[in-house]
């Protein structure tokens, strides 16, 4: 116990530095500055990785389901009803919403968007939570006849508000002694939507089902049939009951993971690189400690001298200056972590303010999909962050404490 305390003494004592060892103490700083950096900076940039994919994830969830079945082109699902009542009874199966989905041109005015139509009962619409809550401004009673609902950032382009007309178009229209006929039809907006996802808001617009089954001449059809599960890791069995109830009707059935799984790799990939760069930041504050630790072994040769001729044993001084590096370590490591989860709570935040004072948008939402930052911290990943900068911190305390039991204390006396 006793020799414990003394070498947690001596190992306090030189990490404070003189004012001629001032840089030895400036090269610890650095080190201590790397570490923390380090840390925080990793934790920020996973954490938002998380945060990316998570909200990306609940917000194409939040409108189509985990598993589509999509019909043979030009062929609608004409016995739908027949068909979600079916599938409704399998295991794990939460919802089952049949819809129409199709590509057409919108006007209003002199301005002209592409967009997609979607044809939903009120029923199903308002079944999701993100929906709802993008709704929460518009009365859903309304939502029948010629009414339809645009995202907001469609509405904008549009020049539209609530009350005001837009007029769909449709090349696929009526076949004449003339041609091909596009159809068009005049919609009354009945409000917008704005789920914080920019592919939905600034593209879709949501139609009754009957209204889109007359428009685009279904007679009951629909194109789509969307399933949402109450477990995501039961996509792969569902899917595969799905697809042996369809059989042979030329459906094709396909999950979330297809439909999105470019971009989603995309994210793996990018995350997993970022994480192997970002960890070369503390790698090479690491090394700062070797360099720091080396210098201050150099500097203290002779205390290092007088202490082996007083008694002190290789195990002791090494032990001396293995807690000065793991001092710097632990400490830099805590005060990343605070930094990190302190900016990843604040993070819109801290956007908004370097928004204000750079004059640039740092997020734009055409090129991320999302109108805020995300940020969502995953304690398994902090914890990992953390293991291996005390992990880096601890191996690069070794051989400066190795170097530092293994001097002389004769040769460093020798001309004293």
């Amino acid at each position: 116990m006793i020799f414990a305390k003394f070498e947690r003494l001596m190992a306090c004592r030189y990490l404070r530095a003189k004012r001629k060892e001032g840089f030895i103490s400036v090269i610890t700083g650095f080190a201590f500055t790397g570490i923390a950096l380090g840390v925080a900076t990793l934790i920020i940039v996973m954490s938002v990785m998380n945060g990316f994919r998570h909200e990306l994830l609940g917000r194409i969830l939040g409108i189509n389901g985990h598993i589509g079945i999509m019909s043979p082109s030009g062929y609608p699902f004409n016995n739908y009803q027949d068909a979600a009542k079916e599938i409704a009874e399998f295991k794990h199966v939460e919802s089952v919403i049949p819809l129409i989905d199709n590509q057409l041109l919108v006007t209003a005015g002199k301005a002209a968007e592409g967009a997609m139509v979607r044809g939903i009962s009120r029923e199903d619409m308002l079944r999701k939570q993100i929906m709802r809550d993008a709704l929460s401004g518009v009365d859903m009673e309304d939502f029948a006849g010629n009414n339809v609902v645009l995202g907001s950032r469609l509405a904008r382009k549009l020049g539209v508000i609530p009350g005001d007309e837009i007029t769909l178009i449709s090349p696929n229209g009526k076949v004449t002694a003339f041609g091909t006929v596009p159809r068009m039809k005049a919609y009354t907006v009945l409000g917008t939507f704005e789920v914080g996802m920019f592919e939905y808001d600034s593209n879709f617009i949501f139609m009754p089902l009957g209204s889109a089954q007359l428009y685009f001449g279904m007679k009951g059809g629909v194109t789509h049939i969307d399933v949402t599960l109450d477990d995501q890791n039961a996509v792969g069995a569902v899917k595969k009951a799905i697809e042996q109830s369809v059989g042979g009707s030329g459906a094709y059935v396909y999950d979330w993971q297809q439909t999105n799984a470019a971009f989603f790799n995309a994210i793996a990939v990018e995350r997993n690189v970022m994480f192997l760069i970002l960890t070369l930041i503390i790698l090479v504050a690491a090394f700062n400690i070797i360099t720091g630790l080396i210098m201050l072994v150099k500097d203290k040769g002779r205390d290092i001298a007088v202490l082996r001729t007083i008694g002190a044993s290789k195990g002791m001084i090494m032990r001396i200056f293995f807690m000065d590096g793991a001092f710097i370590g632990v400490v830099g490591t805590t005060l990343g972590l605070v930094l990190g989860l302190l900016f990843c709570d604040n993070i819109e935040t801290i956007r908004q303010f370097l928004q204000m004072v750079s004059g640039r948008d740092l997020f734009s939402a055409e090129i991320y999909f999302l109108s805020q930052l995300p940020a969502r911290v995953d304690p398994v990943e902090v914890m990992t962050v953390a293991g291996i900068s005390l992990l880096l911190s601890f191996l690069a305390t070794i051989y400066p404490a190795y170097r530092a039991a293994k001097f002389d204390p004769v040769e460093a006396l020798r001309y004293e």
